[in-house]
């Protein structure tokens, strides 16, 4: 019952008023962020993560500028309140418009502003948005120092460690130097280069080689530097071996697919002194989270399909997923299709069902 209230008290943030919303506004621990993730790390996802990690910083989809500025506001800004600590991840490379993006995320009650220059599709290079603009490290430098003139909250940046043909550490090195110029405090890297000729977005995330050592190096040449290491985790193990070397991880798929792993982030990795989350406990604040959000006439599917995951490696979580899948986007949809999967979940098969 704890987790039931708690879940219905944290989404009630549209009676609060932005100044209350700006009172997040103490120093960011970004020992363990989550990534922005287009078409996963939506409000919804999120504030099922802050079911099981309180301390972990939270970033958004990326958002263009066009988007933002010509578009529906509140679709992509509007977040609960127990998302804090929360960051808005903005696309673009005109200064002008990303200032003026990055003073509605600061009036929204975002806690930073980050700017993308490592998303490598086609689509996002044609704006000049993305991994592209590391070939254009005086432009991102400008980019960087407007937004920062326009806000009070951190402006930070995530990129790769090179594309194409660029020098692996020298050319990032060169990137980082005159970023860092402007004031910015905060590189979150992911450890692969992009290769924007001739590999998909899919394959960037997965055929460069990691490179941890270069992120590594990065942090020993700029200690003041707050370095974020990006790309390939899999384990808080790795993720607590990896803080020996720089300042924080970032994970992306690894906590999308399988979610539990970040009930323990706030032991582990902050070294909170509190109990461990259980599932069941997670799963009855989601439900009453979800009955608020069906009360406001979302369906139950943009909610349900973010906790697919959540009982990866247990005996039944094939089956949970399956009544989620086949039941959550039909009309009228309700809390029942949860139910049902959590029974799902604990009965009994006929035929021995191997663990997934």
């Amino acid at each position: 019952m704890q987790y039931k209230l708690v879940a219905i008290d944290i989404i009630r943030q549209q009676k609060l008023s932005i100044i209350e919303l700006n009172m997040h506004n103490k120093p960011l621990n970004r020992r363990f962020t989550a990534a922005p993730m287009m078409e996963w790390s939506d409000t919804h996802c999120r504030s099922f993560w802050r079911l099981l990690t309180k301390e972990a910083v939270l970033y958004s989809e990326m958002v263009t500028t066009g988007a933002l500025i010509h578009g529906d506001r509140k679709r992509f800004l509007e977040f609960n309140l127990c998302e804090h600590p929360l960051a808005l991840q903005l696309g673009g490379s005109d200064p002008k418009a990303l200032a003026e993006c990055a003073k509605i995320a600061e009036d929204w009650g975002y806690d930073e502003v980050n700017l993308n220059c490592g998303c490598p599709s086609d689509r996002v290079q044609n704006n000049m948005i993305g991994a592209c603009l590391m070939a254009e490290p005086k432009l991102v430098a400008e980019c960087i120092a407007t937004m920062q003139s326009a806000v009070k909250i951190p402006v930070t940046i995530k990129h790769r460690i090179g594309i194409d043909d660029m020098e692996d550490y020298e050319g990032m090195l060169d990137f980082v130097r005159t970023v860092a110029d402007t004031g910015c405090k905060t590189f979150i890297v992911h450890a692969r280069k992009a290769w924007l000729k001739g590999l998909s977005p899919k394959e960037n995330r997965e055929i460069p080689p990691l490179q941890y050592d270069k992120v590594a190096q990065l942090k020993k040449d700029y200690p003041e530097l707050e370095i974020i290491i990006n790309g390939g985790i899999t384990t808080l193990e790795q993720s607590l071996n990896l803080l020996n070397e720089v300042d924080g991880v970032m994970l992306g798929r690894e906590i999308y697919h399988n979610p539990y792993l970040l009930a323990e982030v706030d032991q582990k990795i902050y070294g909170i002194d509190k109990p461990i989350v259980s599932r069941d406990q997670v799963i009855e604040g989601f439900m009453a989270y979800a009955e608020e959000q069906l009360a406001k006439g979302i369906r139950l599917n943009y909610i349900t399909r973010h906790i697919l995951g959540l009982y990866q490696g247990l005996p039944g979580a094939r089956r949970f997923r399956r009544v989620i899948s086949e039941q959550a986007h039909k009309p009228n949809a309700g809390i029942e299709v949860i139910k049902s999967a959590l029974k799902a979940l604990n009965e009994i098969p006929f035929t021995h069902e191997l663990t997934d």
